[in-house]
């Protein structure tokens, strides 16, 4: 067992600020590629499907291998994990700039992901283990989501600056001063550290998670051009079923299973991940349609497209700090309920109001959406990991972490099919674009409802229990939180 004793506060601010910087480089790579979609689209001349498969090939690969590396940095070493997965993000960013077919550019983005997986559960798990305060942590959280809000605001201006300038290979060359300043800061300042308990490799449960996302996104984005009867659609939805009755069926008979299931035990950890997938399929699907409709309905260049969302992006990185400082002095239940309420009214605004007509409400929705999303991570984060033995942060972070990209995954997955299948049928882009808002809003509303039945006394009570059954010698209460 390796456990470093607790860090002064100069040494707290700089492994959150390193693992801060590894979070950026994988959301901003996701955020830089959405306003550089209709280029690559013209130039590797790809359908929709094609471009979905460039988010998708990276989110599905990132879900699949979050938990096998959040548990694995936890046996060998947080510091070891996450030093390979600089250097294999790296390393795959470059190649992406180099794709010579879309074909290629998938196979480099699942490169990227390998090593993205190996960074965001091991980070958090990071971030856990040095902030040991309840209060402290969930303020390094509140700044660790924020994060993700600069990378809104700065990806689509860097994407939209560098697509119409030089290319938009060069959008996947920003990570490599990044990666390579992030690299040489964590051989200096980042110790190593490992549970005093990790559990063991599971490779059926990791094949059998991997079989599950895969099958359920490669139908639900191939189905628009195979037909939803097809034997192909059909047959993934069959594999993704047996995958998943496989999962029940084998993981709660092993000793030290890939996911364990009684963490869900805890009302307000099932609640996080119903949130996360939730929250993050309706700003994964919000970001899809935006770029198509700027750049392909109104004409906008890759830049002016950017601009047209740094009003969403900017609340996102002012608002997400608050939520971490609320999530830390008042718990987790206001910060979803206002995130829950702002996506909906955003999202209706869109899909029952036709805000992409008006310039006023096209503004007012990208105002409401930032503030909704900017206010979620910090409680999906620190609903997760708190009341969890600390022997357990990476697996635990990894789940949170998994949920989001499965969210994303499936909400451009959703979003695109819905899309395709409109277009196929001669809709002009609004038509086709009317029940994929109905579906970003019905995320909202699944944000709210979830958010609350998840944050009260008696959702509290569920993960001390929980805590306790997993690990009686380690376990703290929730309301640490």
């Amino acid at each position: 067992m390796i456990e470093p004793s607790r860090p002064s506060r100069r040494q707290r601010v700089i492994v959150l600020a390193i693992c801060c910087i590894s979070l950026l480089i994988v959301s901003l790579d996701n955020t830089v590629l959405n306003v550089a979609l209709p280029a690559m689209r013209r130039d590797l001349n790809a359908s929709v499907s094609g471009m979905q498969w460039t988010i998708d090939a990276y989110t599905l690969v990132l879900a699949s291998l979050l938990m096998l590396m959040g548990s694995t940095a936890d046996r060998i070493g947080r510091r070891k994990v996450f030093v390979a997965g600089l250097v294999l993000f790296t390393a795959g960013s470059l190649l992406c700039s180099l794709a010579p077919t879309l074909d290629w550019l998938i196979v480099f983005r699942m490169v990227q992901a390998v090593g993205g997986a190996m960074l965001n559960p091991v980070a958090m798990s990071i971030i856990t283990n040095t902030f040991t305060d309840p209060a402290e942590r969930a303020r390094a959280i509140g700044v660790w989501g924020a994060v993700a809000g600069i990378s809104m605001a700065a990806g689509p201006l860097i994407g939209g600056l560098l697509v119409d300038s030089v290319g938009w290979r060069s959008i996947f060359l920003v990570n490599l001063p990044i990666g390579l300043a992030a690299l040489a800061l964590t051989l200096r300042h980042i110790p190593e550290s490992r549970a005093a308990r990790a559990r063991r490799a599971d490779p059926v449960g990791q094949l059998l998670v991997m079989a599950l996302l895969g099958c359920l996104t490669y139908g639900i984005i191939e189905a628009p051009a195979a037909g939803w009867r097809s034997p192909l659609i059909m047959g993934c939805a069959l594999a993704a079923a047996a995958a998943l009755v496989g999962l029940l069926l084998y993981e709660p008979r092993r000793p030290e299973p890939l996911i364990d299931f009684r963490f869900f035990r805890s009302v307000p950890f099932s609640g996080a991940t119903v949130i996360a997938i939730s929250g993050f399929a309706g700003m994964a699907g919000f970001l899809f349609l935006n770029t198509l409709y700027l750049q392909d309905e109104l004409g906008l260049d890759a830049l002016h497209a950017g601009l047209y969302m740094l009003p969403m992006a900017a609340l996102t990185m002012l608002v997400a700090p608050f939520s971490g400082r609320l999530v830390g002095s008042r718990g987790p239940r206001l910060p979803l309920l206002v995130a829950g309420v702002a996506m909906a009214a955003s999202g209706l605004l869109f899909a029952a109001f036709e805000a992409e007509t008006s310039t006023p409400l096209l503004f007012a929705g990208y105002v409401l959406f930032g503030l909704g999303f900017g206010m979620l991570n910090a409680p999906i984060t620190n609903t997760a990991v708190s009341g969890m033995p600390r022997s357990q942060a990476g697996v635990a972070a990894a789940i949170a972490s998994t949920s989001r990209q499965t969210g994303s995954a499936l909400g451009v997955a959703i979003v695109g099919a819905v899309l395709a299948s409109g277009l196929a049928k001669g809709s002009d882009f609004a038509g086709a674009t009317g029940p994929a808002w109905w579906i970003i809003t019905v995320c909202g509303l699944l944000v709210l409802a979830v958010g609350a039945a998840s944050s009260g006394p008696w959702a509290r009570s569920t993960a001390a229990r929980t805590a306790r059954a997993l690990d009686p010698a380690t376990a703290t209460a929730p309301a640490d939180a």
